[in-house]
């Protein structure tokens, strides 16, 4: 790990939250091998299993409401972290038609939390918001979407990460402007927008990839729903290590990348459901599904593609394993997981490493 990212990371002090959940117990794992000092901020252990539990990674945690403000004030002024990644988040659409109220004050009121802590404590030096690539409006266009496209969302979910946005660019432009950095402040902040993401130890209540996971791990099938929906499909590592890359960016004082960004596959891999299925389970032949579309079903977009040009480009940002590479890596995790009881994600996150050192990636050389 020594000098990934320049070394950057290496004594920092680090507040995640969001860190027992799919994504934040994966960036707690590569936060505490690049010698991070990390506190982890989440409400509560979200699935049964749990890869944050199954990692037993050495980092203090705070179990606690994003929505308890004075709370969360408390664990920022008495930590006193050097950068933020915020990912606590109510993150699944079905859900948000259930819990829409819930849905609107996590994903929005938590961020402004996140964000006022920060203008308060005054010592936070960089914040990487993390919201969805569901916060842009979707017109089920064929391109992708760019940082520059309208924000929106016909769901509670997806409306409730496009306000989320709204909330980091306020925030950018009235407290912590890039302008006035050095001046009336000392805090860079950037919005982050990322694909679906896939990799061993996600048990969240209906996602494809998990859904499939579970099932098969009892002998059971699954029905599908929407197998011609399109999604930008990505390991969770390839979205991490832009958030770190960025990250490095913004706790040196760059400036000019406090903005937002994507961090989606190539826009020519997207993939159909049913191509992934179909792939996961020639790799893992246990799993059994069923199409069942369902004519009163919840409405989700069918169409969804990220454009990441501006990272590729002004970050110098780029994937490291291919759609299918992604796929293997995720359906052999949780067959080991399954049928050895093995946790791989130590040894996943080597191998992304290797093949980004091979790739001669920025973030990555040594």
């Amino acid at each position: 790990m020594d000098n990934l990212f320049n070394n950057i990371y290496q004594g920092k002090r680090v507040l995640i939250t969001g860190h027992t959940g799919f994504k934040g117990s994966w960036l707690s794992l590569w936060l505490s091998k690049l010698g991070a000092e990390i506190l982890g901020y989440s409400i509560d252990i979200p699935t049964e299993p749990n890869h944050f539990e199954l990692l037993k990674l050495k980092m203090n945690s705070i179990m606690a409401d994003i929505l308890n403000a004075e709370k969360l004030l408390d664990a920022v002024e008495n930590f006193q972290p050097d950068i933020i990644f915020h990912l606590a988040a109510q993150p699944l659409v079905r859900a948000s038609y259930r819990e829409p109220v819930k849905t609107f004050a996590t994903n929005i009121m938590g961020t402004v939390n996140v964000l006022e802590s920060c203008r308060q404590a005054e010592k936070v030096k960089a914040v990487i918001n993390v919201t969805s690539d569901k916060c842009y409006r979707n017109n089920e266009w064929d391109r992708g979407y760019t940082e520059e496209d309208a924000l929106g969302g016909n769901d509670p979910y997806s409306a409730s990460k496009g306000g989320a946005e709204l909330v980091g660019n306020a925030y950018r432009h009235s407290f912590f402007n890039p302008k006035e950095y050095g001046v009336s402040h000392t805090t860079l902040l950037a919005d982050v927008r990322a694909g679906n993401v896939i990799g061993g130890g996600d048990w969240a209540e209906d996602r494809l990839i998990p859904d499939l996971m579970k099932a098969a791990g009892k002998g059971k099938g699954v029905e599908i729903r929407n197998p011609q929906s399109t999604r930008p499909w990505q390991h969770v590592l390839e979205s991490l290590s832009g958030y770190l890359q960025l990250g490095w960016k913004l706790l040196v004082g760059k400036k000019e990348f406090a903005e937002n960004w994507n961090f989606g596959p190539d826009l020519n891999s997207e993939l159909k459901v049913i191509d992934v299925i179909e792939k996961a389970k020639h790799l893992w032949p246990e799993i059994k599904f069923e199409i069942k579309q369902r004519p009163n079903d919840l409405p989700e977009a069918k169409l969804l593609k990220l454009d990441s040009s501006k990272a590729r480009g002004k970050l110098k940002w780029q994937d490291v394993w291919t759609q299918s590479q992604a796929l293997e890596k995720t359906i052999n995790w949780y067959k080991n997981y399954y049928q050895n009881g093995e946790v791989l994600s130590e040894k996943d996150l080597l191998a992304y490493i290797e093949a980004a050192k091979a790739a001669a990636l920025e973030w990555a050389k040594v």
